[in-house]
């Protein structure tokens, strides 16, 4: 009988631990989170080689999406090599891409990625979740001749 107790304490041990994570893990990212998945995604790409870090932050069921979160890499010169939330976009140069209040994102953080490191970057983005045009703020790290990032949307 006492093995029952066990096993039934066990498995309230996990349903709670359970549902603490999941309570934990809101229903749209943070900056945090956003952060760190750009991190791990520049720290995949440096031990994996662009070849397959590119194949994976483009694959929507891959450990580079995460409910609106996802990653995209640029070259400095506006090509997409990466895109967790569109693949048709690798490959194409989006330096010239507007916003809705026709500002120049791409070409922006191409040059921000040119003079520093790492940096966040506001504008605005259709996002994946309410597809509907929201504030974004982008996080984003300088890797080589690339950007890598990853956004938040404002609600």
């Amino acid at each position: 009988m006492k093995s029952g107790w066990r096993i039934a304490s066990a498995v309230v041990a996990v349903i709670v631990s359970t549902a603490a994570f999941a309570a934990s893990k809101g229903e749209f990212a943070t900056a945090d989170e956003a952060q760190a998945m750009v991190k791990k995604g520049v720290a995949f790409i440096k031990a994996n080689g662009k070849d397959k870090g590119y194949a994976e932050i483009t694959n929507k069921q891959g450990r580079f999406t995460d409910r609106d979160l996802y990653l995209v890499v640029y070259g400095l010169d506006g090509v997409v090599h990466a895109h967790g939330a569109n693949e048709k976009m690798v490959g194409k140069n989006l330096i010239d891409l507007k916003d809705v209040d026709g500002k120049e994102f791409v070409r922006e953080r191409v040059e921000l990625g040119k003079s520093k490191p790492n940096f966040w970057q506001e504008y605005k983005f259709t996002d994946p979740v309410t597809k509907k045009v929201a504030p974004k703020s982008m996080y984003c790290e300088r890797l080589d001749d690339t950007v890598v990032c990853g956004g938040i949307y404002k609600r």
